[in-house]
């Protein structure tokens, strides 16, 4: 068996939580489903707009359908047999445990700062045994060698941790593809082992 097929055989057992399902979150599950990995769990409650498809990973036919249902149908025609749970939900204490308690690994792939700090708080508090990959800092262009993982625990931090997204400064494609994969590539470090 080759080391690819070692991998996928590692991976396809794993189940990964996704909470977002916009630039980071999009993006991120097809990276992880292209590695392998067995089962996502993904929740969003948003629907897809035009002012999506400059970073996300949507079409223009999409435009209008709920972000879960579109990101299922663009997933399962990279891989028709994937297993995938959509939760059309806002992602919220009170539904963050029955959502990814069973994940090996949850993504925090939200756009509002205090989004991202109630899911790394609730985590850490209820969940501290389930590592958390989380980004912060992704806007603009330019600057990626400033892009970095941080890790403090159970808690995993991608992107540059200071570029604030505003209307001079707007996330943009390539920078916000970066993130995801760092973010990707960390639970792949997770699973299988950092090659350090």
């Amino acid at each position: 068996m080759s080391s690819f097929n070692q991998i996928r055989a590692i991976l396809s057992q794993k189940t990964i939580g996704i909470a977002g399902a916009g630039g980071l979150g999009s993006n991120c599950a097809v990276s992880l489903l292209r590695s392998g990995v067995g089962k996502l769990i993904i929740a969003d409650f948003d629907v897809v707009s035009d002012a999506n498809l400059n970073r996300q990973f949507y079409f223009h036919d999409q435009i209008g359908e709920r972000k879960v249902d579109a990101l299922r149908d663009n997933l399962l025609r990279i891989c028709p047999f994937a297993s995938l749970q959509m939760h059309n939900i806002k992602v919220t204490p009170q539904n963050i445990s029955l959502l990814f308690s069973t994940c090996d690994v949850v993504v925090e792939a939200f756009d509002l700062a205090e989004q991202k700090q109630m899911l790394i708080e609730y985590m850490l508090t209820n969940h501290p045994e389930i590592p958390l990959v989380a980004a912060s800092g992704l806007a603009g262009w330019g600057g990626t060698e400033m892009l970095r993982i941080q890790r403090s625990g159970s808690l995993y931090i991608c992107g540059d941790e200071s570029s604030e997204v505003s209307d001079e400064n707007p996330p943009l494609a390539p920078k916000v593809n970066i993130v995801s994969n760092l973010q990707a590539d960390t639970v792949l470090g997770i699973l299988l082992g950092d090659k350090q």
